[in-house]
């Protein structure tokens, strides 16, 4: 008798970001040169546009493809997306450097939190906001909470 098949595909999590992208080959160059990503899957689409899209960043797969409002597709605003793709690397600092280099805008310098992460925001070149952390210290609520209002004040 066969293996029962997995519900989540083998190496997928339960919550997988799908995201749509103006030039989505483009995309898949610029995750492997800023992040190291692996190209899983490619599917071609009409008029030289990709359907789909699955890479391995780390141990997490990030799915794409290229925008199709024919298909239902919403709108895609220009500028900053309402969400940020939070990535845990082992090296933040070396991925921040890497992903700037690869074409990244900084939007909040890379620096330690009072959460224990070190932790930054940049904007890559197709509007998508990546923070980029590396996580350095586990603390309880009440620490965080502590380090919290020494940052902002009693009113945090």
């Amino acid at each position: 008798m066969a293996d029962q098949v997995k519900y989540i595909p083998e190496g997928a999590h339960a919550i997988t970001p799908h995201l749509m992208v103006n030039g989505a080959a483009g995309f898949v160059d610029f995750l492997k040169s800023a992040f190291g990503a692996a190209e899983l899957l490619r599917m071609p689409g009409p008029g030289g546009r990709l359907m789909h899209v699955q890479m391995r960043i780390g141990d997490s797969i990030l799915m794409f493809g290229d925008h199709f409002p024919e298909f239902g597709g919403p709108p895609i605003a220009e500028g900053r997306w309402p969400l940020t793709l939070h990535l845990y690397v082992p090296d933040a600092d070396k991925t921040f450097d890497q992903a700037v280099a690869a074409g990244c805008e900084v939007i909040m310098p890379l620096k330690d939190q009072f959460w224990g992460d070190r932790y930054g925001h940049v904007k890559d070149p197709f509007g998508f906001v990546w923070a980029i952390a590396t996580h350095k210290e586990d603390l309880t609520p009440q620490e965080m909470l502590k380090r919290q209002q020494e940052v902002f004040g009693a009113q945090s």
